[in-house]
């Protein structure tokens, strides 16, 4: 905890203080940006409010004294996030802090002139963002319990667990290459199917486009080839966090997926927020590691620490809304079909960071770790389709009338996270939206 966390600090930037705002002065995630319209190069910039600071400009106005000689000042004007998380965590906090002096109320702009607060502000309504990361390794983990017994009974009512559950993450590699930004219309896949009815398979669109609600974690310093990380050492390697949306063809995967695990039905389309929140940000928002209920077997040694088990979760709340297109034509506002939290998660992040390195596989920045869905105990908590609707035996009522069991073409699925706790300024992820197209 320091200093850019207090609940009472003010900024100039007057949008931060919105009771609706997801980026007040306490939070000051990490983007990439150019002004919407033009043939800038990307660059790096911080959210604050409905405001993009610019940390280019700033350095040129003279500002972020204490890092425009460095490293980080340098990173600041490459066309990802990659240069900075590469830097570690210890310049990462250096520069965030400098951002939130350069923002607060009576800070170096308003020592001046409006005029000067303006060049290094940048409206987001005038913004184009990009990906805040080249990915070059995607892993998704399948570390929500409740999500994995709840698809497990679906397929294996006798045993919805696999015997290795409790005992090691799940995760697998994904496809870096198909990872797009917020607002990327998502095509529907081809894919081969086989009803259990059917003599052969098929081959055809999906008829089962699923999405599911995770968090990812953003690598920064990477690790060497061999190199295995100590549980207490992974967060170090952690720059921050977005929303992803992994998109999933159910009935391409229930077909492929044995014996290797996912491939086609995943690999089509994954879908990030812009903004990455970094664990500095995060602080207040630690809660301790999930509660294995009894008789659950204990971590293995080099999956658990003292420190982790009482402080190695993050309580985010997220949720999935959703909008049909009737629904816009109707005028109405999207629906929350699910809300959770990142609390519930069997594994914690450091958990999944040690485990990925166990074998001594190596770590790049800008390696990106999505969680798997995150679901809850409660049936409002379940963060798919295949769970809410049970495989599709039972579709959700949506308003209008409308019914879905699996997304329709015109649909837009948007999801959102957020984190608030007693004494703590709320913060927010933003949105990671994705419309679907035939």
């Amino acid at each position: 905890m320091n200093d850019t966390l207090d609940p009472k600090l003010r900024s100039w930037v007057e949008s931060a203080h919105d009771p609706a705002t997801e980026f007040p002065i306490q939070n000051l995630p990490f983007g990439v940006f150019r002004r919407a319209g033009s043939d800038e190069a990307p660059r790096v910039g911080v959210a604050i409010g409905d405001q993009i600071l610019d940390l280019c400009a700033c350095l040129a106005e003279g500002l972020l004294e204490d890092v425009r000689e460095g490293p980080a000042a340098i990173a600041c004007a490459a066309p990802s996030l990659n240069v900075l998380m590469s830097l570690g965590r210890a310049h990462a906090t250096a520069l965030r802090a400098g951002v939130s002096r350069v923002l607060r109320a009576g800070g170096a702009p308003t020592r001046y002139d409006r005029e000067r607060a303006e060049r290094i502000l940048v409206p987001m309504a005038d913004a184009e963002l990009f990906l805040p990361a080249d990915v070059g390794d995607y892993t998704d983990f399948y570390a929500s319990v409740f999500h994995a017994t709840n698809v497990g009974r679906l397929f294996r009512p006798d045993q919805p667990l696999l015997p290795n559950y409790k005992w090691v993450p799940i995760g697998y590699h994904g496809r870096a290459s198909s990872i797009v930004r917020s607002g990327t219309p998502v095509r529907r896949p081809h894919g081969q199917t086989k009803r259990p009815d059917d003599e052969r398979p098929t081959f055809g669109p999906t008829r089962q486009l699923d999405y599911e609600l995770e968090l990812g974690f953003y690598i920064g310093a990477g690790t060497s080839l061999g190199q295995r990380l100590a549980i207490d050492d992974a967060e170090s390697h952690l720059f921050g966090v977005s929303l992803v949306n992994d998109w999933s063809a159910r009935d391409v995967q229930s077909w492929e997926y044995q014996p290797l695990g996912p491939f086609l039905a995943k690999s089509f389309a994954t879908t990030v927020s812009p903004w990455v929140v970094t664990l500095d940000a995060l602080e207040p928002f630690r809660r301790a590691a999930f509660a294995r209920p009894e008789g659950d077997p204990a971590p293995l040694p080099h999956l658990v620490s003292v420190v982790d088990q009482a402080r190695g979760a993050f309580d985010v709340t997220l949720e999935v809304w959703l909008s049909t297109a009737r629904m816009r034509d109707a005028g109405l506002d999207p629906c929350r079909v699910s809300h959770g939290s990142f609390a519930d998660m069997y594994w914690t992040p450091a958990q999944l960071v040690t485990h990925h390195t166990s074998n001594g596989c190596n770590l790049r920045p800008g390696d990106l770790l999505a969680s798997g869905t995150v679901s809850g105990p409660e049936p409002s908590s379940r963060g798919c389709l295949l769970e809410l609707t049970t495989r599709g035996a039972e579709p959700l009522s949506l308003p209008g009338g409308e019914t879905r069991a699996f997304l329709d073409d015109g649909d837009e699925v948007i999801l959102r996270g957020y984190c608030e706790a007693e004494g703590a300024v709320r913060i927010g992820l933003g949105e990671c939206r994705g419309l679907v197209v035939g």
